[in-house]
């Protein structure tokens, strides 16, 4: 009897954990799905950058310094206010908005059109700053620009807070590895999303 009750209990769990991974697999996919059926456009009147790791360097990862070059990309094409997000992480020697605005006028941009959010801590926040900054300076249509993965949520996060949002995305470049990673992490973040808008939850 005892034997069959763990029997019955260890297929149950096996059933559950098979689900789970089928479940979290079709979310990966999910997000990918949404990743490359963006809309592309050029009717924007302004630019948010979303930030990323910068190195102890002092220099933007590689993953940031591939945000900055789709931001350049998209100025060249219609050249307007740009707004750089992000706030100073632990091991980050400053802000990530204030490395992002450097690097572009390094780059080229004129000053006056490269802004700096260097407080902000995550992407709500960058774009609840980004959005204060633009509207105060007549704009209407902006344009986001984050890594691919990462873009269809931050747009979601845009519209959650009233604006109504065109994307660019900066192609996840390397190998499989490094593409699994971000997807499954981006796959939880919208877990955490979905908790927070729909559920409340204090995540």
């Amino acid at each position: 009897m005892k034997k069959t009750f763990w029997r019955r209990l260890w297929r149950a769990l096996l059933c559950l954990a098979l689900a789970g991974l089928a479940c979290y697999a079709g979310l990966i996919a999910l997000v990918y799905y949404w990743e490359v059926n963006v809309p592309q456009s050029t009717e924007y009147d302004s630019i948010i950058v979303l930030g990323a790791q910068v190195l102890p360097t002092g220099e933007p990862s590689v993953q940031l310094r591939w945000r900055l070059d789709k931001a350049i990309e998209c100025y060249e094409k219609n050249p307007c206010y740009i707004v750089v997000c992000g706030g100073q992480g632990s091991s980050e020697p400053e802000p990530e908005g204030d490395v992002m605005r450097r690097e572009l006028i390094r780059d080229g941009l004129p000053e006056r059109h490269v802004i700096s959010d260097p407080v902000s801590p995550d992407t709500r926040q960058n774009i609840r700053n980004a959005w204060d900054i633009l509207q105060k300076l007549g704009c209407e249509k902006p344009l986001i620009v984050t890594s691919d993965y990462h873009l269809p949520r931050a747009m979601a996060i845009a519209r959650d807070n009233g604006l109504d949002p065109l994307g660019a995305g900066s192609l996840c470049k390397p190998g499989l590895k490094f593409w699994l990673k971000n997807h499954m992490r981006e796959a939880l973040a919208w877990v955490k999303y979905w908790g927070i808008k729909y559920l409340k939850l204090p995540l």
